[in-house]
């Protein structure tokens, strides 16, 4: 059997593990071992997986995972979260549809703390979801839009996967983290505009909240401008290359506990839970990585990458359609498995055939987590639907089924779709704030 036969068989291995819900670290460890193991021996094997996780897991690109992890469970933990609500809420919430509009924005602002898609909806779902069943939002519309809103966690820096994608593929963070302003500005006022455009014409979907006076307006946006001014340091920091991600995080981090300590909402027990539950989330991201690093060397022993590349370059077909095919696969693959499981799996083997097609790698991993976003909110899987029903169901004291979540999700995944298109057609959208940031 050859090395090409052998890898083939634990890709398949691979993606039946996954879809049996075994964890993606696990998966990638045993896969990437025993593959290891059949082509270059057991002593071989047993020095990569001896030695492998120490050397990477010890790595210091690596601590702006749990840094940026706990930001994000500082401003949950402490309430920050939901002054951007209410702010957002004071201002727009009047206007029909406006709690949508507000939930998408405040999305947008927590994502660029918090850097997980999950912890996005979850946390604003359990703060917008009983708002929009108060003034009668349809059901829907208002899961569908934390739904969408959520995903923007995984685009809006700081990203999880962009920083997988970075230590992954050997890319810049920062400038992955600046690639991904634009495009994700541009999804948080698509996402409002299909709010609009359906509450225009269908005005029971999203009855206007009340109306705030002028004075609970500032009051509101002055009780969330630590949340702005911290987002706006930590990225205002990176583009300036006053400080690099992960001083960014470690700067980012203090200060938003800076910020939770002066609100005095957050006791012991809450700083209790944001350290087990930053524990917790970074130990999870941090194992998958460990894993992707020891499938990674099985992988290259196969030859896979390398044999593909030649294969697609023999063939008559202009790269564009090639780059296409690659995305509407891991829009499939989205379907049924995680966005990190998508990552660590199908990098590895298409990253070089794009770059060898001449693609630019930060363009690149933006699409990627596009796609990514897209995968978690479509059917069967959609990760955040899942979360989303039950935040709904218990926070509405109700049955919320997931049809009717996915039929909320429908038109704000069509908007994805748009700005992906729009992304492939102008990747200067993409590229313009990473380039300036060496010029």
């Amino acid at each position: 059997m050859t090395s090409v036969e052998i890898g083939m068989l634990g890709l398949v291995g691979l993606l039946t593990l996954i879809m049996l819900r075994m964890p993606v670290g696990v998966v990638m460890i045993l896969v990437g071992g025993v593959g290891y193991s059949i082509i270059a021996g057991i002593t071989p094997a047993q020095s990569v997986l001896a030695n492998y996780p120490f050397q990477h897991a010890s790595s210091y690109s690596l601590s702006v995972i749990p840094l940026f992890v706990l930001m994000g469970q500082l401003a949950v933990q402490s309430g920050i979260s939901r002054d951007l609500f209410a702010a957002t809420y004071a201002w727009i919430g009047s206007f029909r549809g406006g709690l949508a509009s507000a939930t998408v924005a405040s999305s947008a602002g927590f994502a660029a703390l918090s850097g997980s898609s999950v912890a996005s909806a979850a946390t604003m779902g359990s703060v917008a979801l009983p708002e929009m069943d108060r003034y009668k939002y349809d059901t829907a519309l208002a899961t569908g839009t934390v739904a969408a809103g959520g995903t923007l966690g995984i685009l809006i820096p700081p990203s999880t996967g962009f920083i997988l994608y970075a230590l992954l593929t050997e890319e810049s963070i920062g400038q992955l983290f600046m690639a991904g302003v634009i495009p994700g500005i541009m999804l948080a006022l698509l996402f409002i505009l299909v709010i609009w455009v359906q509450t225009k014409y269908r005005p029971e979907l999203g009855p206007p909240g009340p109306k705030s006076n002028w004075r609970w307006k500032w009051v509101s946006l002055l009780r969330a401008s630590p949340m702005l001014l911290i987002v706006t340091l930590v990225i205002g920091g990176i583009y300036a290359g006053a400080f690099t991600p992960n001083e960014a995080a470690g700067i980012g981090a203090f200060l938003t506990l800076i910020a939770a300590l002066l609100k005095r909402t957050m006791g012991w027990r809450d700083f209790m839970i944001t350290i087990l539950e930053t524990v917790k989330i970074s130990g999870m991201v941090l194992f998958v990585v460990i894993g992707a690093y020891l499938f990674n060397p099985f992988l290259g022993l196969t030859r896979i990458p390398g044999e593909l590349g030649i294969f697609l370059g023999s063939l008559d077909i202009p790269p564009m359609v090639i780059f296409l095919c690659v995305l509407a696969s891991l829009i499939v693959l989205g379907t049924f498995l995680e966005g990190l499981a998508i990552l660590v799996m199908a990098i590895p083997i298409v990253f070089p055939i794009i770059v060898g097609l001449g693609y630019d790698p930060i363009w690149f991993g933006v699409m990627v987590v596009v796609t990514l976003e897209m995968g978690l909110i479509s059917p069967p899987l959609g990760v955040i639907v899942f979360v989303v029903r039950g935040v709904a169901t218990s926070v509405l004291k109700r049955d919320v089924p997931l049809a009717t979540v996915f039929k909320g999700i429908l038109p704000f995944w069509l908007a994805m779709f748009v700005l992906m298109m729009l992304l492939l057609i102008f990747p200067e959208l993409v590229l313009y704030l990473p380039n300036q940031m060496y010029n």
